[in-house]
């Protein structure tokens, strides 16, 4: 039955390390000074959100039925209005410049340099305003060129040669690499001039909507095959980051990418762990605001192998470590071809309901209990210690998920010990509040026939409606 597989598959989450003993009383509330402010949740009370970003046109045209119940938003690639995701390719949003790298045809002016920044604006008015309703997450997809010059390797060092070209046009007299040094100077200057402005053009117009650019911040932490990996991103990276601190003020969310690419890999975690870490880091570098959200990109098939599902070890790798470290959200996408077909639709559809559902169901309600505990409802959860294991799931021993009519049901109630767990692993952070929240028994409820403390059976339905 369902309750089987379900009950099943939380038996094999990696539990909390509790102990029968009763928590430790006491009345500290702040963190440690390291944390950041944080912007608050895009939902009210849900610290963590997963948004569904996957084509459906194939599998509604086979009337195979894909349950998104438990995300938040649900919305397709697809050129369609008013969603709570607005993706925007390279042809959805403004004159953008770039080559296609087949024809070698330049579209735009082809670089930055050339681009028609008022024209390009103007058209981005009118691109904003069919696209976007009201509230949700607006992502620009611009992967042609990268806003560093030095970033700009392999198929991209074309931009490079152009902008070299376009300079010694203008100026023969220079040498190539005099040019090649004002060029670097224009480029970055133009480029950062196009996504900053189209930046403010979206905050203007839809201030409701998280804006930033899909991949930013990267952490170019490849090389997993080593034995020696650790994840994390070099300094050379960081600095390189630390550059782009322009794009972190105009941005009002980061949306870094983790696809996998080994299935079952332990060292996915690593690879995950660093780059959400990195794009926290970055996020917090405008120190005259909160620090902006993270919404981690992720995809429930491999890169390599697009008819491979993640498995539940891959989900905690991806998910699990978003939430533990402290992203506001996941979005899982999906490319037309990964579901193309009568048979690939059913797979998702039995993957959903047998894996992807119940672990999402799982970490999101996690993720509110310890907001509810540590921080009293007004933050979220981010482990002391970000290289540790522990996540964020809910122990199989105090908690059972049902699914009844196509909504999920989590029941139960944390244990003493499991609250403690929470406390000794994680701290709280929020907007303009740090702390940590720890058991007070004077406060919890008395019961003839239960001795203090008591806590209440805890009965969550996580029957997400979907926003528009």
């Amino acid at each position: 039955s369902d309750l089987q597989q379900q009950q099943q598959f939380f038996s094999q989450l990696p539990p909390y390390k509790t102990t029968s003993s009763p928590p430790e009383v006491t009345t500290s509330r702040l963190a440690p000074a390291h944390l950041p402010h944080a912007t608050g949740p895009l939902f009210e009370h849900q610290p963590f959100t997963v948004t569904w970003n996957i084509p459906d046109l194939v599998c509604n045209r086979y009337n195979i039925s894909l349950d998104t119940s438990p995300f938040k938003g649900v919305a397709t690639p697809a050129k369609v209005p008013g969603q709570f995701l607005s993706l925007f390719y390279t042809d959805r949003l403004g004159l953008y410049p770039h080559i296609d790298l087949k024809s070698r045809k330049k579209f735009h002016g082809g670089i930055p340099q050339r681009a028609n920044l008022k024209a390009s604006l103007n058209k981005a008015r009118a691109d904003i305003n069919y696209y976007i309703p009201s509230r949700g997450l607006a992502v620009i997809d611009w992967e042609e060129w990268r806003p560093l010059w030095d970033r700009n390797w392999g198929t991209k060092r074309i931009y490079q040669t152009l902008s070299v070209a376009h300079v010694m046009q203008a100026n023969l007299s220079l040498t190539v690499e005099q040019a090649t040094v004002k060029a670097k100077q224009q480029f970055q200057e133009a480029a950062r001039n196009l996504m900053s402005e189209m930046l403010a053009l979206g905050r203007a117009m839809r201030p409701n909507y998280l804006w930033g650019f899909y991949l930013f911040p990267n952490c170019y932490n490849y090389g997993w095959q080593d034995l020696h990996y650790t994840g994390q991103c070099s300094m050379e990276v960081r600095r390189q980051n630390d550059e782009l601190l322009w794009l972190w003020e105009s941005s009002t969310a980061l949306y870094p990418s983790v696809y996998l690419q080994v299935a079952d890999n332990p060292k996915a975690a690593l690879m995950v762990r660093n780059r959400v870490q990195e794009a926290l880091r970055v996020s917090a570098l405008p120190g005259w605001r909160a620090a902006a959200p993270v919404f981690v990109y992720m995809r429930p098939v491999f890169v390599d192998d697009n008819k491979r599902f993640l498995s539940q070890r891959d989900l905690i790798s991806t998910v699990g470590e978003s939430v533990a470290v402290g992203a506001s959200g996941t979005v899982l996408w999906g490319a037309s071809a990964d579901y193309d077909d009568q048979m690939s639709c059913e797979a998702l559809s039995s993957y959903l309901t047998s894996t992807l559902n119940p672990y999402i169901t799982n970490v999101t309600t996690a993720a509110q209990l310890c907001s509810d505990f540590l921080c009293r409802g007004n933050g979220r959860c981010v482990r002391k210690n970000y290289k540790s294991n522990h996540y964020l799931h809910l122990n199989p021993e105090s908690f059972r998920v049902v699914r009844i009519q196509k909504r999920y049901f989590v029941l139960g109630s944390p244990s003493l010990a499991d609250l403690k767990s929470l406390s000794r692993r994680f701290n709280c952070q929020y907007q303009a509040k740090l702390c940590i929240v720890c058991l007070s028994p004077p406060t919890m409820p008395h019961s003839k026939s239960l001795k203090p403390p008591f806590f209440p059976v805890l009965v969550l339905c996580l029957n997400f409606s979907k926003s528009s």
